[in-house]
């Protein structure tokens, strides 16, 4: 190939450049300098917090917490720079506390010389205590600072003793047109990037590599180095070979951590929102990522009962059979059921009636838990109980054309309670009509009542069910 005829070329010394292609891409390309830096403008804008901590040289601790390939090394190897201390790697899942002992000791060292020392410690979640505690002493006398890195909600996922004295940024996901410049700015470096072999990108290879990379400045060199190992120098690379290098792209997606929290959640917004696209687009994104659809159709159930209720009856028939379904098809069949469901709750009347009345039910229930059963609906099958004056005063709703005779149901604490009201939508406008219907009974049999000086009729005191 030409790329190896090169290397001859770079001041005679074939070995140098060697040692920069042995080296990925993305590991080349990364920022020297703030300035470098693409993307963050809400850390490294003038003014914003990180800039202005760097531009001070005061740097405390810190938790860097976003998304793959968003910058998270990168800064720690800049602040360490911009602060002059020496940057030491640390990785939680494979290092002990033998080499905390090391750092420490080399901490020292350094101190006594007059520098300081960063310690970059990736996956930071996986800190265990023993790592905690090793560190925690130093990182508080100020003879290291500690800068972590990590995918996962600090809140969760961090020991809160290391979270106190430590400051959380957030980063966000690289935006496509941040990832263009990364890629244009590799294609045309000829020191650290792709520039000494005179390649050029069409403006839709580069849109292409950009959207596909999910934010992730590293996954976008990867594949464009994977590209542009696909054609001669001084070629043009298209969305053929972008295509090609991508292979089949897998979404970026984990099922235990926050994304899946983050997606199942604006699943059952959209669901809420009534928008039939978001609601589509998001299943998509769950069903793509690898989310077991048994988890989403539970999810999709349970929207059927909590946000929609009697509003239409038929959403929980809808979610179940969705379920079922899915079960007996399993994927990619299967799917579609799982999307009917989604489009058909998206756009059925929406009410949580039903839900704020059992939350309603629940309170009500532990705070009167020993309210007794009124007498009168009470089951009496003994001559005892009879006796002790069960079931007496029951009224049999069916001796009367209308079906209803008024009479209470709660416990005596209770009368008069109201727990559900109807709302204003789909199934439950008829729920508020009979509702209203029975009022208006009510008000009759008491009226009627008040002028005979008689109680209700139809009285029955056998236990009929």
């Amino acid at each position: 190939m030409s790329r190896r005829k090169r290397s001859d070329d770079l001041d005679g010394d074939p070995t140098l450049f060697a040692s920069v292609v042995e080296r990925p891409l993305a590991d080349r390309m990364r920022p020297r300098t703030l300035d470098e830096v693409v993307g963050q403008p809400k850390l490294l804008a003038p003014g914003r917090p990180l800039r202005v901590m760097l531009d001070r040289g005061v740097v405390a601790s810190l938790i860097f917490w976003g998304p793959p390939g968003t910058g998270k090394t990168t800064l720690g190897r800049l602040i360490a720079r911009h602060t002059d201390r020496t940057f030491v790697p640390f990785s939680a899942v494979t290092e002990g506390v033998p080499r905390v002992r090391e750092v420490v000791a080399e901490a020292r060292g350094r101190q006594a010389e007059g520098k300081g020392t960063l310690l970059f410690v990736d996956e930071i979640h996986r800190f265990n205590r023993a790592q905690q505690d090793a560190f925690l002493p130093h990182v508080e006398s100020g003879l290291i600072t500690l800068v972590g890195a990590t995918t996962e909600n600090p809140s969760f996922e961090i020991n809160g003793a290391l979270l106190s004295r430590s400051r959380v940024f957030v980063l966000e996901q690289l935006s496509a047109a941040d990832l263009e410049v990364l890629i244009r700015r590799a294609l045309s470096d000829a020191d650290r990037g792709l520039g000494q072999r005179q390649l050029t990108a069409t403006d839709e290879a580069v849109a292409l590599l950009a959207t596909h990379s999910d934010g992730d400045a590293r996954r976008a060199l990867t594949v464009l180095e994977a590209a542009a190992a696909l054609v001669d120098d001084g070629s043009a690379l298209t969305e053929a070979e972008v295509r090609d290098a991508l292979q089949r792209r897998i979404p970026r997606y984990d099922k235990g951590g926050e994304e899946h929290f983050n997606l199942i959640s604006a699943y059952h917004k959209a669901l809420r929102g009534s928008d039939p696209q978001g609601a589509l687009y998001w299943l998509a994104r769950m069903i793509e990522g690898g989310e077991d659809p048994m988890y989403i159709a539970r999810r999709t159930v349970r929207f059927a009962s909590e946000d929609i209720g009697l509003a239409d009856p038929r959403a929980l028939e809808v979610a179940i059979a969705a379920r079922d379904a899915y079960h007996f098809l399993g994927s990619p069949e299967g799917d579609l059921a799982l999307a009917e469901a989604a489009v058909y709750l998206a756009t059925a009347p929406k009410s949580a009636r039903v839900y704020e009345a059992w939350k309603a039910a629940l309170e009500l229930a532990r705070n009167t838990p020993a309210a007794p059963v009124p007498h009168h609906i009470r089951n009496a099958p003994s001559k005892l109980m009879k006796e002790l004056g069960y079931g007496e005063g029951y009224q049999y709703a069916h001796a009367v054309p209308e079906a209803y005779i008024p009479q209470e149901y709660l416990p005596p604490e209770l009368e008069g309670t109201t727990i559900y009201h109807p709302g204003p939508f789909g199934y439950e406008r008829e729920i508020a009509k009979r509702i209203e219907w029975w009022a208006g009974l009510r008000a009759r049999y008491a009226d009627d009542a008040e002028s005979s000086g008689r109680g209700s009729a139809g009285s029955d005191t056998t236990d009929q069910e």
